[in-house]
């Protein structure tokens, strides 16, 4: 019997139940019946792309965009490409198994493994939640005038939100995310039609460059946009949250579950890729210009935009950037309590779970915004980002350990071609991170 943690609590999945079973038991046939399964599988992929585009992301974009102008734009859709595939993977873990990335390693994987797995997904989950901290609160100086430090301190209190919504049940929280997604992309929609940038020099962005290599500044934030867009803890979210959708357990069925909760992924990823994009483009358009220093602060970007693209500009940017920290918030707050229960078996409670993840976030931002006030919030936010990217190829190997092998998933484990070009994937990323090391080191 599968399991899940729905609610703070495990929800068996019978073979017949739910979503999809009941969705094909409907009348109908054709396009309408087709629309209905997606629809029944449809949210947590939504619950996903958030981390694809919280405050670090803007962060990572907009100083590649500031000082490289369009050039790093082909990373972004490569690492977007990349993270569509390996969520595509999580996705048939929770699917095939019954059972979340988390608790995989612990059932196959020797404990001294599991424990330097279970740290290193820690320490990526709590740099990605310093970045949303910092995101939120640089959001509220922007449009509410409060000073940092203190704007750190409000951002515990959607730690009470996620906790409501959790009481509400999944599809509550799934729509509220969806809606602070659609309010995003709508913001950065906005500010590129102000901005009208030039489709010639979007197209040459996108066209793969090997300076990255000789150029160690560009190469960090190379490894900057891989971390911040293929994130590693939101591998072991995803295989949790995807078993919410109740579906047949015959192997037709979990192939067809398979089938449209990828559909579900792959378009809230795109919907996270243009995002990425906008804020890459934006920051190119409005920013990189002859004789104009480079913008690396998000609070620059804020008071820059409003005199060079109108006075909504600014406002739209600050609101956007709110939303992008508290959806990917909740997400990460879902996140940790799924790692800490999958790797150690340990059932702890939402609350102290959530406090516990945005306390260590918490700390680290307070102490940079007093000692360095703005001019050391892009640059953490950054680092933040640089840190998932380290951490990611310890979540990619082992979902592609036991994705690929007929040993763990059986008839739907990925054929040989499909394999291939997935590690090949992790293999890049490898190579990604120790070059960007090297070169940070160096």
């Amino acid at each position: 019997m599968n399991s899940v943690v729905l609610e703070g609590r495990v929800a068996p999945l019978r073979p017949g139940e739910g979503t999809e079973s009941a969705a094909g038991a409907r009348t109908g046939s054709g396009k309408a019946a087709l629309l209905r399964r997606l629809l029944g599988f449809a949210g947590p992929g939504y619950l996903v792309a958030v981390g694809y585009m919280d405050p670090g992301n803007w962060a990572t974009s907009l100083s590649a965009g500031s000082q490289f102008g369009y050039s790093l734009l082909w990373v972004i859709l490569l690492s977007n490409v990349m993270a569509m595939l390996l969520q595509a993977a999580a996705v048939r873990l929770g699917v095939a198994s019954g059972s979340d990335l988390a608790q995989a390693c612990r059932r196959h994987f020797p404990p001294a493994v599991n424990l330097l797995l279970w740290l290193l997904c820690e320490i990526a989950i709590v740099a990605c939640n310093v970045a949303e901290v910092l995101g939120m609160a640089c959001g509220l100086a922007m449009l509410f005038h409060i000073p940092l430090p203190v704007g750190v301190v409000i951002t515990a209190l959607d730690v009470m939100l996620v906790l409501r919504l959790q009481q509400r049940g999944a599809r509550y929280l799934e729509l509220f995310i969806i809606g602070l997604v659609v309010l995003i992309g709508a913001c950065l929609a906005a500010q590129l039609w102000m901005l009208n940038a030039p489709l010639g020099a979007l197209t040459h962005g996108f066209m793969p460059s090997s300076q990255v290599l000789g150029h160690p500044e560009m190469l960090y934030l190379t490894v900057g946009i891989v971390g911040a867009t293929v994130m590693p803890h939101n591998l072991y979210l995803h295989s949790s949250i995807v078993q919410t959708r109740r579906h047949d357990g015959s192997d037709a069925g979990i192939r067809r579950a398979v089938r449209y909760a990828t559909v579900d992924s792959n378009l809230a990823l795109g919907l996270a890729l243009f995002v990425n994009i906008a804020i890459l483009v934006l920051a190119a358009g409005a920013f990189h210009r002859l004789g104009q220093p480079a913008v690396l602060e998000l609070q620059d970007a804020y008071r820059l935009l409003s005199p060079l693209l109108g006075p909504s500009a600014s406002t739209i940017f600050g609101v956007g950037l709110i939303a992008s920290g508290l959806s990917s918030s909740i997400t990460g707050t879902l996140a940790g309590q799924i790692v800490m229960e999958g790797f150690l078996d340990l059932r702890v409670s939402r609350a102290r779970r959530a406090m516990l993840t945005r306390g260590l976030a918490i700390v680290p931002a307070v102490v940079v915004t007093i000692a360095f006030g703005d001019a050391g919030v892009g640059q953490l936010l950054v680092l933040s980002q640089v840190i998932l990217g380290v951490q990611l190829p310890f979540a990619v190997v082992p979902l592609l350990w036991f994705t690929t092998r007929a040993r763990h998933l059986g008839v739907h484990a990925f054929k040989f071609r499909s394999a291939l070009i997935l590690w090949s994937i992790a293999l890049l990323l490898v190579a990604i991170n120790v070059c960007g090391i090297w070169e940070t080191v160096r």
